[in-house]
């Protein structure tokens, strides 16, 4: 498997690149901020051909380049129901002060296609299965795909669900502490500690090492999961 990216505009935002290997067609994870181009660069580099767009959440640092990447490439855009309303009106999904910081308005708009996401479906794309667990408390529609490498690793795409020593805000629009929490402890926790995070901020991590050091994660824990039964 190949897995690549790069963090993009002001908000570093990891955008990724995933492939059963080089030279194949990949899925882009998450094109935010002024991402089309260092992403064509990763394509090209890696010799790969998109054939569709996965978005872990609605906000706009996730989301701003989804339309110029699909439309260029004819492809579509996956994104859970409850998030989608966010690809053409993100100020639905931040703060009023931050909303003041951008005159109160930002005009995106959703691609040409886009297709919603179902909680435990798995999307045959690419060569590669992945599966989607939806994860909301850092926005209501927040999801985690995962997909295994060929020796039988999860590599989760976390979005910002989960960060290398931290988790995702819950209070924007749409956010949740308890519902984190919950999606933490069912969706995340329950994995071997071997599993990768790749998340949508910052660098990456394993569940394991979340589960050992992670302050927010503390007494969260199910005493009997996520260690490689």
């Amino acid at each position: 498997m190949l897995v690549a990216g790069f963090p993009a505009g002001s908000f570093q935002t990891n955008c990724y690149v995933v492939a059963a290997a080089a030279g194949e067609a990949c899925v882009v994870v998450d094109p935010g901020q002024d991402a089309v181009e260092p992403l064509e660069e990763l394509l090209a580099e890696h010799r790969l051909t998109p054939v569709a767009v996965l978005l872990t959440h609605g906000h706009f640092d996730h989301t701003y380049s989804v339309a110029p990447v699909c439309d260029g490439h004819d492809i579509p855009a996956w994104i859970h129901p409850e998030d989608r309303e966010m690809l053409a009106d993100p100020m639905k999904g931040i703060s009023a002060e931050a909303a003041a910081f951008f005159g109160g308005r930002m005009e995106l708009r959703e691609p040409r296609e886009v297709r919603e996401l179902s909680d435990g479906s798995a999307l045959d794309i690419a060569g590669l299965t992945l599966r989607v667990d939806h994860t909301p408390g850092h926005t209501r529609g927040s999801v985690v795909f995962t997909t295994p490498t060929e020796e039988g690793i999860e590599v989760i795409l976390a979005g910002d669900t989960l960060f290398a020593g931290s988790i995702g805000r819950t209070d924007l629009p749409g956010g949740d502490h308890a519902q984190m929490m919950a999606s933490l402890h069912d969706k995340l926790l329950t994995r071997d500690d071997s599993a990768v995070v790749l998340p949508g901020h910052g660098p990456t991590t394993t569940v394991g090492r979340e589960r050992a050091s992670n302050p927010f994660l503390q007494g969260l824990d199910l005493p009997t999961t996520g260690r490689g039964l």
